[in-house]
């Protein structure tokens, strides 16, 4: 009884395996192999309709229908899209208060402008009477005396002079000489300012470069300044050291004119009165053309309105 027992397990056993693997056969490998069938020839749809043929371009041209431009609907309403075609969702809230704004300023009095927008209402015209209205005759003056009388007085100028005037200049102005210079006559000589000025109203720094030009007297030396940056002046230098106009140098004209003297004495012994002194004035003219003076550097002068 046990052996038969045996027999079917073992037989239910190899049973189940044959049915397996027929299954898998069936089912898996079947499958493949039409799968691998289908992808080596791919199926053509056949056409429902059959192409229209034409017997010319032009009939071919023509039969093309236009497409038509398709829209999206917009998700936003369109009272939430604003000119620019941006999305607001306060744009309802904002046109309603520039409507406000709007009645509000046309009626609101601009008191900054000394102006404001005044409503003009419609008023009915009023019957004018047949009477004939006396008609005003308007006397015409004549300006020609009154033009004239404007321009001889030149108010720009007179007004231009007085503020001029108005305008404070320091009555001294200290400065220095820049570097070391070599001039002659009718040459510049370059300063600067040791300490801030007051020139015509405006405060020029110091250290400022101003011009002198060179003339040239006995023992001194020149300058007139007439212009500081873009200033007009009419300054003079005096020595600091003397407080005298110029600067003081040695120069040999006193010897040169002694012995130009002492020559016309000679030449002109014979001659009764006093010599001849032209010579003086021939050295002084030669050397004040041909004399050079220098300056040292940093001295210092004082300048005032000449």
């Amino acid at each position: 009884m046990k052996q038969q027992k045996n027999k079917i397990i073992f037989i239910g056993v190899i049973v189940s395996v044959v049915l397996l693997m027929v299954w898998y056969y069936t089912g898996v490998v079947a499958q493949e192999n039409s799968a691998e069938e289908e992808l080596r020839q791919t199926e053509v749809p056949t056409l429902e309709e059959q192409q229209k043929e034409y017997s010319s371009k032009l009939e071919a041209v023509n039969d093309v229908k236009e497409e038509k431009e398709r829209t999206a609907p917009s998700i936003y309403s369109e009272t939430q899209i604003d000119s620019t075609g941006l999305y607001d969702p306060d744009l309802e809230e904002k046109k309603r208060q520039q409507l406000v704004d709007s009645i509000y300023r046309n009626g609101r009095i601009n008191y900054a402008d000394t102006s404001h927008d005044v409503v003009v209402k419609n008023v009915q015209k009023e019957t004018q009477s047949t009477a004939p209205l006396a008609k005003k005759t308007q006397e015409i003056r004549d300006f020609t005396a009154t033009h004239i009388a404007f321009f001889a007085s030149s108010p720009l100028v007179e007004l231009q002079r007085v503020n001029m005037e108005k305008l404070e200049t320091d009555a001294f102005i200290i400065v220095e000489v820049n570097g070391e210079q070599t001039v002659r006559q009718n040459e510049r000589l370059e300063l600067r300012l040791a300490v801030d000025a007051e020139i015509g109203g405006h405060t020029v720094p110091r250290n400022t470069l101003l011009y002198g030009f060179v003339t040239f007297q006995p023992n001194r030396v020149f300058l007139n300044i007439t212009n500081i940056e873009p200033r007009k002046v009419s300054l003079k230098a005096y020595d600091l050291l003397d407080g005298n106009e110029g600067i003081y140098i040695e120069n040999s004209f006193r010897a040169e004119a002694q012995r130009e003297v002492l020559d016309d004495v000679v030449q002109d012994i014979n001659v009764p009165g006093m010599p001849h002194v032209g010579g003086i004035k021939k050295v002084f003219r030669r050397n004040n053309r041909n004399v050079r003076v220098t300056i040292r550097n940093q001295y210092q002068l004082v300048l005032k309105g000449s």
